[in-house]
């Protein structure tokens, strides 16, 4: 049984459900961040992340740096591209708006190529776009959070890598590391951001980041200094070299108990086979899906192909809102959240299912919340087509 104190399961597309020995992590008593008891848990976190990205490469490196998921796009903007270069954003919902967004605060020129709600973009629009114009980058979501549209990395990447080799792949990975397959070394990645708080099952305040050797030999090509100091690599690229080397390092404090944490939630998820950790996600959220049919709603993700496995978007029934029906879920024990794209927030609701609410067999989060919203939505009034629900 969890030791933590009563509370509604976090069904929520991150933060997520913790585990009890993650948040004992955090309870760690106050250490020196260059003392070597630290800089030894510091340097096997950076060590473990390789695993989770899939990296063997010795020239490729992680940063774990404090703050969210969000800081990932600065130190893209601020380090990989220079003021007036071109990049090519795929969108497929808010997330890639905010991306393009943080380019242009860095002058950088981005090219969006959107996709209709619930779609992606699709292979030959990404092919034309490439051979349109020469972009220093590339950046795809791989789940974006606002739609629960996965997009498809690999095959993006073969084709970056035949039509544009000189474009480095970005992939936005803060709702997917974790939970979806990423083979770093495999795909041909140049860098993929993440945060802690979501699959990756840490608490929130951890900025993860995973670069090529192709990628830090672009950076250490600049004509210019990064626009940004706290994001800059020139500052904190030695610095995670250190400490992965086991060496005490200072350009700004991270968080001892953070990292600890992180350290304790990597060690849980290595500690199987990772293929068998995405299998778990996939299969939840396929019992989710059919769940959701059987309820005769619909996904703002229709094809099985663009649905993510570590969450789940909800058209609610016709005139219906996410305040009608998201009271009565907290009231049995489950929170949801609300819409985030900018269109249709008031039509959907988001079911996040990542982390140890699919990975531990004690926890009963996904049977739970399917129960609730089957009856939620029976008492504020909807009833499904056929009597399905």
């Amino acid at each position: 049984m969890s030791s933590q104190p009563p509370h509604p399961a976090l069904l929520i597309p991150g933060p997520i459900e913790f585990d009890d020995a993650v948040l004992q992590a955090m309870s760690h008593y106050s250490e020196s961040h260059v003392g070597m008891p630290f800089v030894n848990t510091f340097g096997e976190t950076l060590s473990m992340l390789r695993k989770l990205f899939q990296t063997s490469d010795p020239k490729s490196q992680g940063f774990v740096i404090s703050g969210s998921g969000t800081l990932g796009w600065d130190q893209v903007a601020a380090n990989l591209v220079e003021p007036g270069d071109e990049v090519l954003v795929l969108h497929t919902g808010y997330f890639a708006d905010s991306f393009a967004d943080c380019f242009e605060t860095y002058g950088i020129k981005p090219t969006q190529l959107k996709a209709p709600i619930g779609e992606r973009p699709q292979q030959n629009e990404v092919e034309e776009a490439l051979k349109a114009r020469q972009y220093k980058l590339i950046t795809i979501t791989h789940t974006d959070t606002s739609t629960g549209v996965l997009s498809e990395i690999e095959s993006i990447a073969q084709l970056v890598h035949r039509v544009s080799p000189d474009t480095l792949i970005v992939v936005d990975g803060v709702c997917s590391v974790g939970c979806e397959e990423i083979r770093f070394d495999d795909w041909g990645i140049d860098c993929v951001i993440t945060a802690s708080q979501k699959a990756i099952g840490c608490p929130a305040g951890l900025s993860i980041v995973m670069t090529s050797g192709r990628a830090l030999d672009r950076f250490k090509a600049r004509t210019k200094p990064p626009g940004s100091y706290f994001a800059s690599w020139k500052n904190w690229l030695p610095i995670m070299q250190n400490y992965e080397a086991r060496k005490p390092s200072y350009f700004a404090t991270p968080s001892p108990q953070l990292v600890h944490a992180l350290h304790t939630s990597l060690t849980q998820i290595l500690s199987r086979p990772l293929e068998e950790r995405f299998q778990k996600h996939k299969e939840a959220s396929q019992k989710i899906k059919k769940a959701i049919a059987d309820m005769g709603l619909k996904q703002l993700a229709s094809k099985p192909e663009n649905q993510a496995n570590g969450m789940t978007a909800i058209y609610l029934p016709e005139g219906m809102s996410p305040p009608e029906i998201l009271p009565t879920l907290m009231k049995k024990g489950v929170i949801f959240a609300g819409g985030l794209h900018k269109q249709i927030a008031a039509k959907y609701v988001r079911f996040g299912h990542m982390g140890v609410s699919v990975t531990d067999p004690k926890r009963d989060d996904i049977d739970r919340a399917i129960k609730a919203l089957k009856e939620g939505l029976e008492e504020v009034g909807y009833k499904a087509p056929n009597g399905s629900t």
